[in-house]
């Protein structure tokens, strides 16, 4: 359940050579439930956050706009907006913040949208979420941006990167968001994907597994299964038009699953860059372009990075390639 499955393994490796490694090893075998209580905190623990300025807004300083705050069972969430016009809301990933889609603010205003950015809790500026400062999990940031969604109504667009994809998702399909158009900027599979991955890493057995499947239910309120961005999609009804914007050289999450979830979603386009990887697509210009355009309703000229001749996609299909 993360949009930085580097960073996870990075803190994943130094429990285990602070002697983790063993213990877990042994209580694997001997006792299941305990491995899975380990296992579910270093899943849903965030990684030290990126620096964050103090002063919310610095970062902003040449946008014109205003903070605002609404709260979610008792706790504070904190965002900014920007413009007048149909509603585009920017949604991070995991353990990330607002700030990174400050790039695109520009873009949208030019297109004369209004711009609405937050931090889900336990992130950025906003108060810690139920589990503490350092414990998040897709479904709370979709609360956190449902929570934002019913201050300030219906969508024109929602712009969302890496896992806030999952939690936009599960915001459209059981919350009070709803829009018009969506914007997935290199989103995660989903939680059934990040499960085999961490078993792998991890090397546990399926006892473990069930027993961290079990927990991580409880938590969240969900089936694991069911925390899928493809599963989720189609249960939309209507499915908004989407655009999918995935970089060849992403490291943390797969072109590939982008190109598939394309395949599947109706009229959905995948707009394919190369050299940008997973965070830097975010500031690029001709992706803020073109997800402004989207989100406006006008055309998308087809880009790819990398000195390859672009060709445009036929409305309705995806494939792996750059798009229009």
């Amino acid at each position: 359940m993360t949009s930085s499955a580097a960073r996870k393994s990075t803190i994943v490796r130094s429990i285990f050579l602070a002697g983790g490694r063993l213990a877990f090893r042994v209580a694997d075998v001997a006792s299941p439930g305990v491995a899975a209580a380990w296992a579910e905190r270093w899943w849903f623990r965030l990684p030290p956050p990126a620096r964050v300025d103090p002063s919310p807004g610095e970062g902003w300083r040449e946008l014109i706009g205003g903070t605002f705050e609404v709260r979610l069972r008792g706790r504070v969430v904190r965002g900014w907006t920007w413009g007048e016009g149909p509603v585009v809301y920017l949604v991070h990933g995991w353990s990330g913040h607002a700030e990174q889609l400050r790039p695109l603010v520009r873009h949208l205003l030019d297109q004369g949208l209004q711009v609405v950015a937050f931090d889900g809790l336990s992130h950025g500026h906003s108060d810690p979420g139920a589990h503490g400062r350092d414990s998040s999990d897709a479904v709370e940031l979709g609360r956190s941006l449902d929570a934002v969604a019913a201050r300030f109504g219906p969508a024109r667009a929602v712009v969302a990167h890496s896992m806030g994809a999952l939690s936009t998702l599960l915001a459209l399909r059981d919350g009070w968001l709803s829009t018009e158009r969506l914007v997935l900027i290199a989103p995660v599979e989903g939680v059934p994907d990040f499960l085999r991955r961490f078993r792998d890493r991890l090397r546990f057995g399926r006892r473990t597994e069930r027993h961290l499947v079990a927990r991580a239910e409880r938590r969240t309120g969900y089936p694991v299964a069911e925390l899928d961005v493809a599963r989720l999609g189609a249960q939309l009804d209507p499915r908004p038009p989407l655009l999918v914007v995935h970089d060849l050289d992403d490291r943390e999450t797969a072109h590939s699953g982008s190109a598939r979830l394309v395949t599947h979603w109706p009229g959905a386009r995948l707009y394919t860059t190369a050299g940008l990887g997973h965070r830097r697509i975010l500031a690029d210009a001709a992706v803020g372009g073109a997800v402004a355009r989207f989100a406006a309703r006008l055309p998308v000229e087809a880009s790819l990075h990398g000195g390859e001749r672009p060709q445009p996609l036929p409305e309705g299909r995806g494939r792996e390639s750059s798009v229009a």
